[in-house]
């Protein structure tokens, strides 16, 4: 019994290495602003398909919430339709949600153009929700390897400071995530691997109006 669950873990990260080699739509973005160690980017509105999981593990909470969106995506919807891997998977830390405080986390997939204005409507059991992600600035950290629970807390911290040393100082936005994990490879790509972590920020006092209504 001891070996179920890394049973489970196991055939989630095969389907994660199908679907992600598949993976070609992303959503769109201008860069506004860059420094050597982070840059600051403007998403446009788009629609996600999210799962929230309770968990107190970052790698295990995206593992179980891409499961099921992986079951989304295969057809596990009203409509019967397939949808095509998109990337990245983001997966958005919830702070202090649940009962004692315990952290949650909602993954995301991105849906393609051909579902945008018109989703799938997820089976009941999957406890899914379409998302709209309206348009946002977020300050983007890269880094590589895997996306293990101590090292995204690592590279949070290592964007936070950061953003205390630059003119983006005090533009951190409270939002209902303190931060976000983007991930763009299956679990078995051993090199070469590209992860981000994104944190909402206030870009107004930063981009001129020009180009904000330009994107």
């Amino acid at each position: 019994m001891a070996r179920a669950p890394r049973l489970t873990i196991t055939a989630i990260n095969l389907l994660c290495l199908i679907v992600l080699c598949r993976a070609t739509e992303s959503p769109q973005y201008s860069v506004v602003h860059e420094e050597s160690d982070f840059e600051i980017r403007c998403y446009r509105d788009a629609m996600w398909m999210s799962a929230t999981v309770n968990d107190l593990s970052f790698q295990k909470a995206t593992l179980l919430g891409f499961h099921r969106l992986f079951q989304f995506i295969q057809g596990a919807n009203l409509n019967y339709s397939r949808v095509a891997m998109t990337s990245p998977v983001v997966t958005s830390l919830v702070p202090e949600a649940g009962p004692l405080h315990s952290s949650a986390y909602v993954v995301r997939f991105y849906l393609p153009a051909k579902f945008q204005d018109a989703p799938p409507t997820p089976l009941p059991e999957l406890n899914l929700e379409p998302y709209t992600w309206e348009s946002h600035f977020v300050a983007v950290r890269k880094f590589s390897g895997f996306a293990t629970d101590d090292k995204v807390l690592k590279e949070a911290a290592n964007l936070a400071t950061s953003l205390s040393l630059s003119p983006w100082a005090n533009s951190t936005t409270a939002t209902e995530y303190s931060y976000s994990i983007a991930q763009y490879d299956s679990p078995f790509r051993l090199i070469g691997r590209n992860n981000e972590v994104w944190v909402d920020v206030d870009a107004s006092a930063f981009v001129d109006s020009d180009r904000k209504a330009t994107f």
